[in-house]
């Protein structure tokens, strides 16, 4: 059996409560290294940390340090990545078995954090919004791996739906193709990250934690491959006009392609772009649908335990 430790690194906390079936939910990093500026980038990331211990779980941002997975980074870990932002290479599955052979450092997008929590034996992840099929897709092939590792690692992802600037219908497709449940909390409608409304169904509505929990504990017992994605709107109070932010999503788009970014370069772009047409707008909304996403996985982390 190969030997993981060279590699994964769970912090104690993190490792004692999964060794006492508590529920730990875990987080990314790329959105603390390329999601938005420091110091704003640590002070989230320590916000969302403390609103998962207040509803009584355990916080584990996942991130590659010095060449190994590390589940669960200390306060000085996750200021570390937020001050060398961009310095730190988005690592997606491509990129883990190089960095961590080179002893480098990496921000773990979706799907590196699946890998990494699913290696750890977490079972709950709650982020900001998954990656999917690009707009366009059908001529460039840009479709995020995030999709692929849904259909392949068990650990159930809560999002506030797919980032806007992509194609949320294909996205849809491309996972119903793939036999990736899409829930959505208290909706029928796919949420569009930045609003609640994308015209788009849900495969089905779940109207409580225990609700979620029940169904993936059913997919586990089953022995059925792969995640599960739930869906949670942004609140009300926070959400964008559909119009506005595809009006501001459009602009940004148009100069990515006039300036001919490529690959894993669109999706830091397009946000730091929709960010400053907004007036800063569209990362409060960002920022408090994170928030929001992290106490709903909390919740459904304990009815997980609860289940067990």
């Amino acid at each position: 059996m190969n030997d993981l430790s060279r590699y994964l690194q769970v912090a104690p906390e993190v490792r004692s409560a999964l060794d006492a079936g508590k529920p730990v939910v875990a987080l990314e990093s790329t959105i603390i290294s390329h999601g938005m500026p420091y110091p704003k980038n640590v002070e989230t990331a320590l916000h969302v940390e403390e609103i998962i211990r207040q509803h009584g779980a355990v916080p584990a941002t996942i991130a590659i340090i010095r060449g190994k997975m590390t589940v669960g980074c200390t306060k000085e870990e996750i200021e570390y990545l937020g001050k060398r932002g961009l310095d730190v290479p988005k690592a997606s599955r491509r990129d883990l078995p190089v960095l961590l052979a080179r002893g480098e450092d990496g921000a773990t997008t979706v799907t590196t954090t699946m890998i990494a929590a699913a290696l750890a034996g977490i079972k709950v992840f709650a982020t900001g919004g998954i990656g999917g099929v690009h707009r366009g897709a059908e001529t460039t092939m840009d479709i995020s791996a995030d999709l692929e590792e849904l259909a392949q690692t068990p650990v159930l992802v809560v999002c506030a739906g797919c980032k806007s600037i992509l194609d949320i219908g294909l996205t849809l497709e491309y996972l119903e193709t793939k036999g990736v449940p899409v829930l959505g909390y208290r909706t029928q409608e796919m949420p569009a990250f930045y609003t609640t409304h994308s015209g788009f169904q849900v495969d089905y509505q779940m109207d409580s934690p225990e609700d979620v929990a029940a169904a993936f504990r059913a997919k586990l017992d089953c022995g059925l491959r792969g995640g599960m994605l739930l869906t949670n709107p942004i609140p009300d109070a926070y959400a964008m006009d559909l119009d506005y932010i595809n009006a501001n999503i459009q602009e940004a788009l148009d100069e990515c392609e006039k300036l001919g970014i490529r690959g894993k370069k669109i999706t830091p772009f397009l946000l730091d772009k929709i960010q400053k047409l907004t007036g800063g707008k569209s990362l409060e909304a960002n920022i408090q649908l994170v928030y929001n996403n992290v106490a709903v996985g909390s919740e459904v982390a304990k009815a997980l335990c609860a289940a067990n």
